[in-house]
């Protein structure tokens, strides 16, 4: 799978990146609805059941089930398939660090976010979409609830019946309970690989190694494939050092950014047990904003044609 995720536009914008996205050889992309949440509270929002007022938690075209469908019609008008993938955005704090300190609290925030996994699992059904990822990095709620996760699973394969994955962080992959029960291991694959300012592709090929000794060994002692659900890079200096981080001073550095895209597509996509994955982040108008926040995208960089050279 070549894939790209598609940032959640604020307003319909056409559908022109999909079409440079599919030029340069993708042929999936990921559709990302945001549910939210506030750090230390317990109720969750998301399209289908938004508090009145306001600017509906940050809701925006692409997260509305009006733009999901949108999207969606538009990847497939421009020969993409589509994985659908639900994202926890945490005001105040960090997803990845959700958790609660009692069961009623548990409970609660459960409730509430089973019926936005299921609200869009039967959009996944309905729209027959290729892929459903049934979340995104919530690896701490995932491995202090698995019974919880068990009957969510159950729940997701009663509406919609194509193929399941989750996205876990690339340093907890390993943790993650119920793999047996999806069809992909989904890793987050914002793996570290070289602490210098602008790694050459060859040191960074190096800095792979254990990493895919890890991912190897999970893949087949489970046998299934792994499957990136992310990966990416700012276009920064020391772009490969902590690749997750997104709110760090950038110095611009589209060089290394280009660098780790040849080091990742060289080392990790010939592997047998890699199923493809998909680049974060892709905008779907034509041309990203200038300043976009984390300088994560590759469009109109020399990641961009790195990409398309890999694909």
């Amino acid at each position: 799978m070549k894939g790209v995720n598609l940032v959640a536009p604020p307003q319909n914008p056409g559908d022109a990146g999909l079409k440079t996205a599919h030029e340069i050889g993708a042929d999936w992309v990921a559709v990302v609805p945001y549910g939210f949440c506030r750090k230390g509270e317990t109720h969750f929002y998301y399209s289908g059941n938004l508090p009145p007022g306001g600017r509906k938690m940050g809701q925006w075209w692409g997260e509305t089930p009006e733009g999901v469908a949108g999207t969606i019609d538009m990847a497939r008008q421009s020969n993409l398939k589509v994985m659908l993938k639900p994202h926890v955005w945490m005001m105040g704090g960090s997803h990845l660090d959700l958790e609660f300190t009692n069961d009623q609290d548990w409970q609660t925030f459960e409730a509430d976010y089973s019926k936005y996994i299921l609200h869009f699992a039967h959009i996944a059904d309905s729209l027959k979409v290729d892929m459903y990822c049934i979340t995104t990095e919530l690896d701490r709620f995932a491995v202090a609830r698995p019974a919880f996760w068990n009957k969510l699973i159950g729940q997701v394969k009663q509406t919609y019946k194509g193929k399941l994955t989750y996205a876990s962080n690339w340093d907890r992959y390993d943790k993650i309970p119920f793999w047996d029960q999806l069809d992909y291991i989904g890793v987050d694959a914002y793996f570290p690989t070289s602490d210098a300012r602008e790694p050459s592709v060859k040191a960074m090929n190096s800095g792979w190694k254990d990493h895919l000794r890890g991912l190897s060994r999970l893949s087949g002692a489970l046998q299934k494939p792994v499957l990136f659900t992310e990966f990416g890079y700012r276009a920064c200096d020391y772009a490969a050092r902590r690749p997750w981080e997104s709110e760090t001073e950038c110095t611009p550095n589209a060089t290394a950014q280009a660098n780790a895209y040849k080091a990742l597509l060289e080392t990790v996509w010939p592997q047998p047990w890699f199923a493809g994955g998909f680049v974060w982040k892709w905008f779907m108008s034509e041309t990203p904003p200038d300043h976009h926040r984390d300088q994560f995208s590759p469009q109109n960089r020399p990641a961009q044609a790195v990409l398309q050279a890999g694909w």
